[in-house]
């Protein structure tokens, strides 16, 4: 069997070093909490530069793959490296920022509007899905299907057809975008937070509070560490 850490080609080195590196974590039997080799074994290792080593790093790191600690190393968060296709991860990056956007404009105008229209069984259905993601976020898992519950929760009780008509057509599109988010570190848990304050001004009925604590989910929804990937060959 040929060494997975032995020398790769010149063409696409990182995307090459993330398929070595995945098989080198199988091979050698790694398991969530181990720590890698250092970017310069590595290097040294398949024969690349440090940089192409450094590439590979953050492209399993913004899938959620692996815990890098600044001057502490590089861990494992999972049992293995479920590596998504490079071209697929750049063609999510590109189209993140727009839909980012779009969530912006149309759920903070969704929240002030449930804010003024809520009736009770809008902030039962709100209330019961912030349960759910709080079962789901002490279970350690994501709490997507809670966030997903919260937000749809939230567009019912705002009580606009066509604002809800919009959302189902980038409901792929939000998906993607909960999935990227919800799986930085420590966002599951600051998420719930923020569904928890957006809720507490829906049912207090003020819709400028609803607005803005939107907004700034939005916003934090907004920081992943896919856009901070500036990918090169």
């Amino acid at each position: 069997m040929a060494d997975a850490l032995g020398p790769v080609s010149r063409s696409k080195l990182y995307a090459q070093v993330v398929d070595r590196i995945r098989a080198h974590v199988a091979e050698s039997g790694l398991r969530a909490g181990d720590r890698l080799p250092s970017e310069r074994d590595l290097a040294e290792r398949l024969g690349v530069s440090r940089a192409s080593v450094k590439q590979a790093i953050v492209v399993l790191e913004v899938q959620g793959l692996l815990d890098v600690r600044h001057g502490g190393g590089t861990y494992l968060r999972r049992d293995s490296l479920d590596v998504e296709p490079v071209e697929e991860l750049m063609a999510r990056r590109r189209r993140l920022p727009d839909v980012l956007e779009a969530r912006e404009a149309l759920e903070t105008k969704l929240a002030e509007l449930a804010a003024r229209r809520r009736t009770d069984a809008d902030l039962a259905a709100i209330d019961a899905a912030l349960a759910h993601m709080a079962q789901e976020v002490d279970a350690g898992d994501p709490g997507e299907e809670g966030d997903r519950r919260f937000h749809a929760a939230v567009t019912a009780a705002a009580s606009s057809s066509i604002l809800a008509e919009f959302m189902r057509s980038i409901a792929d599109q939000i998906t993607e975008s909960r999935h990227e988010s919800l799986r930085q570190p420590g966002r599951p848990a600051r998420s719930l937070g923020q569904h928890r304050r957006i809720a507490e001004a829906i049912r207090a009925g003020d819709p400028r509070a609803a607005a803005a604590a939107m907004r700034r989910h939005v916003q934090t929804v907004s920081k992943v560490r896919l856009l901070d990937w500036n990918p090169q060959d």
